[in-house]
């Protein structure tokens, strides 16, 4: 295996672990939101929002790498302040009565 290849394959299975993670997010997002729905508890609404930017953050910066050309670093900042943010309103869920 050359340089290349090891690097072909480490592309293909981040792009299969992101779109993994896109897909668990999602579907924890849209349960926590369909409990927000039934139940109409605030702390549940704030999870379902936590838990969306969470998912955007960690699938963000290749999307922005790959589709738009932001530089890399750019997008990893992103990403990152969005999972921040993300786990700033999932803690504050847990607070809020």
């Amino acid at each position: 295996m050359t340089f290349h290849d090891a690097g072909t394959s480490t592309a293909i299975t981040l792009a299969v672990v992101k779109t993994l993670i896109l897909l668990v997010g999602s579907l924890i997002t849209f349960l926590a939101f369909k409990a927000y729905r039934r139940t109409r508890q605030r702390a549940l609404g704030f999870l379902a929002a936590g838990f969306g930017l969470v998912t955007l953050g960690l699938v963000l910066a290749g999307l922005l790498y790959e589709l738009l050309e932001v530089p890399l670093m750019t997008g990893i900042l992103l990403e990152s302040l969005l999972m921040l943010v993300g786990f700033l309103v999932i803690a504050y869920s847990l607070y809020v009565t």
